[in-house]
């Protein structure tokens, strides 16, 4: 087990996925949460109080995800599986997550595909206009492969976390929303 100390600050990540992934996304929060300590996980369903945001009213309910769950994380990771680009619910928190002001700073945004993915995955559109340069590192996101390592996670994050000022003027965070889910 690793402790605290190989990777210095813990950051409060939220993590968005599709729920078809959820037995890979509690593997991966047991991992590196609970096992190695390298961030402190909060997502709908992850542990925390799952209270059930009912609503069609998409201002309302972006509104709830920030108070429930975005208000305390620094990071958003987005756990890429088969059909998470297809979800309008993890639209709606990459939205929320990328939302910047005067007294609001957006957080660090990180992709990360899951091995059930396969060899050609898509990320969700929203972090896709987020992603520039040929090998993805040019722009305010960025996405790897799922990791090997803690130390490897725990770098992407810190990386993440910088960006919320040193790239802050790369966010794209078009309004425009998806209103259902798409097909996969």
């Amino acid at each position: 087990m690793f402790s605290l100390k190989s990777y210095g600050v813990r950051h409060k990540v939220f993590i968005s996925y599709h729920h078809a992934d959820q037995d890979e996304v509690d593997n991966f929060i047991n991992t590196y949460d609970h096992d190695k300590d390298v961030f402190i996980a909060r997502a709908l369903g992850a542990g925390l109080d799952e209270t059930i945001i009912q609503s069609d009213d998409t201002d309302y309910v972006m509104r709830r995800i920030r108070e429930l769950y975005l208000k305390d994380s620094t990071i958003t990771i987005v756990l890429i599986g088969k059909c998470t680009w297809a979800r309008r619910y993890v639209d709606w928190e990459i939205q929320s997550s990328l939302r910047s002001g005067e007294t609001v700073i957006p957080n660090g945004l990180i992709g990360i595909v899951l091995p059930s993915a396969g060899r050609s995955p898509i990320a969700p559109e929203r972090l896709q206009l987020n992603l520039k340069g040929d090998k993805a590192d040019e722009g305010y996101a960025r996405w790897y492969w799922y990791p090997t390592k803690g130390s490897s996670l725990a770098a992407w994050i810190e990386n993440a976390f910088q960006a919320r000022t040193m790239r802050r003027n790369l966010i794209v965070n078009p309004r425009d929303r998806f209103t259902y889910n798409r097909s996969c």
